[in-house]
């Protein structure tokens, strides 16, 4: 299948164009990244503290950070986490807010935070830190007549947390949500020990600042390491240039894609840096293909110029590479749509990426191969590319 067929565009005639647009993005990125927001990194590299915590009703930030800076918690960060219908927040406090000895300490000051109106004597049924199936069956036992056996018990309990944690995703509206679930007489002994609050903690991710310094170095690490092998392998497949070329469009690739998460000021987590690993494969292999065209066209087009042959290769390619990069960018942009919060940096990283790095395959890496060819036959003396040279034999060869 292809979707075009003998298209004859001057890609390098346009390598100026390029030049220009890679030059804002990447300028705007680094500026970005030294004087705006900087390299925005999660929680995972900078050490801290994540909860997600789900309301009852419609959560209000502004009544959220009050309660937070009423605790001491100045700078907690707090931001809308999956569908708006989920009522859903995810709170963000970093290392220095916490007690370094004791990681879970920023998780409990969040959730004593948020508790504004306690029941004396009582339990909140929503806090699933506190009350779990021993709480719930412990209340329960001798207060109904009707029930006597401890598997009885039991099985209330475990109907109980059911609701709480799966019917209603972890958090109750009232106690009468558990009607129908269990017996009268066991839920009015439940409403003796316990009342709901407006909300109840999903998760927490708890980072410590060692942890954290050392996935950030690994992350550098993973990147420098990938870009070296690419170099190395493409060094040995094709030639020096045609590696470097490769690997300087992938940092192109991977510099712009940081830049847009600074830009937009998002951050970088682990499942990011996932992303951007699997963008170098990608933008590198787009690349290779390109380069496997330019070296067959280069023994069969022995008398055109390299810039013609590069110029040919790619429009050669242009109906595979929309057809890859076209499909696989529809899949990762309806993730990015309808993925939801949890994947929202992962898919973003990916959208940038694959426009970035099919762009970079043709309007970085070709050109930046025929400048550094062109450059050096001139300066051995060999004259321009465009003059084939004899070989010994005859046969019309061109030096790349």
């Amino acid at each position: 299948m292809e979707f075009f067929r003998n298209t004859n565009i001057d890609f390098l005639g346009r390598k100026w164009y390029f030049l220009t647009f890679s030059l804002i993005f990447s300028v705007a990125g680094i500026l970005s990244m030294i004087f705006w927001h900087g390299i925005p990194v999660g929680v995972d590299f900078r050490g801290g503290t994540l909860v997600y915590v789900k309301f009852a009703s419609t959560p209000n930030t502004g009544a959220i950070r009050a309660a937070l800076d009423k605790a001491g918690l100045h700078n907690a960060k707090i931001q809308a986490y999956d569908v708006p219908s989920a009522n859903q927040v995810v709170i963000s406090l970093d290392m220095q807010e916490t007690s370094e000895a004791d990681l879970s300490k920023g998780k409990n000051q969040i959730i004593s935070a948020l508790e504004t109106s306690p029941v004396a004597g009582k339990r909140d049924l929503n806090n699933n830190d506190q009350v779990g199936f021993s709480a719930v069956r412990d209340s329960l036992v001798g207060k109904d007549p009707t029930h006597s056996s401890p598997a009885e018990y039991e099985a209330m309990a475990h109907a109980v947390l059911n609701v709480r944690d799966s019917v209603k995703g972890g958090v109750l509206r009232s106690m009468d949500d558990l009607k129908g679930t269990i017996p009268d007489a066991a839920l009015d002994a439940l409403k003796q020990d316990f009342y709901v609050g407006d909300f109840g903690k999903i998760s927490a991710d708890v980072v410590g600042p060692q942890v954290g310094s050392q996935l950030k170095t690994q992350a550098k690490l993973a990147v420098g390491i990938s870009l070296a092998a690419m170099l190395v392998y493409l060094w040995f497949r094709f030639e020096l240039i045609y590696g470097v070329a490769a690997v300087v469009a992938v940092f192109h690739d991977t510099l712009i894609t940081v830049g847009a998460f600074s830009l937009t000021n998002q951050e970088i987590t682990l499942t990011v840096i996932a992303a951007i690993l699997t963008l170098v494969g990608y933008s590198m292999n787009d690349t290779i293909v390109v380069f496997d065209r330019i070296r067959e066209n280069v023994k069969i087009m022995r008398r055109e110029s390299l810039a013609e042959i590069v110029n040919k290769s790619i429009n050669q390619t242009l109906s595979r590479t929309i057809l890859t990069s076209g499909l696989t960018f529809l899949t990762v942009l309806s993730l990015y749509l309808f993925g939801g919060e949890v994947l929202h940096g992962f898919s973003f990283a990916l959208v940038i990426g694959i426009l970035i790095g099919t762009y970079s395959s043709i309007a970085v890496a070709a050109p930046m191969l025929v400048a550094y060819t062109e450059w050096r036959a001139k300066r051995s003396g060999a004259g321009a590319m465009a003059q084939p040279a004899q070989g010994s034999k005859g046969k019309v060869r061109v030096k790349v």
